[in-house]
């Protein structure tokens, strides 16, 4: 598992380009499926993910809508217009970092 450290930069991108890719999601599913899709290398947790949410949200780069599933409320985020435009953006700059940082520690890939 990745240190908090590591995951903290780069959490807001990982939640954009998961709405961008699933349309629209609620919080555990977030969580469920980023450590599903790094074979539990990636654990996010609420106090984590819930002031990124919060924080995209005032940014207005999502939106949010309720669900009720039964008696329960279900909260989903979806990208926003400028969500999607910003979701671009964010993942070539975490690229564009990756391949410097890969530069500056001359890390070898396949």
């Amino acid at each position: 598992m990745y240190s908090s450290e590591l995951i903290k930069g780069t959490l807001k991108t990982i939640v954009l380009k998961l709405l961008a890719d699933n349309k629209k999601m609620y919080g555990y599913e977030i969580t469920q499926r980023v450590k599903d899709l790094t074979f539990e290398k990636i654990q996010i947790t609420e106090g984590a993910l819930y002031p990124t949410l919060h924080a995209l949200e005032a940014d207005g780069l999502v939106s949010t809508e309720l669900e009720y599933i039964g008696k329960r409320v279900r909260k989903y985020y979806s990208l926003s217009a400028s969500g999607k435009t910003k979701t671009k953006e964010k993942v070539s700059e975490l690229e564009d970092f990756m391949n410097t940082m890969k530069f500056l520690l001359d890390i070898k890939t396949v």
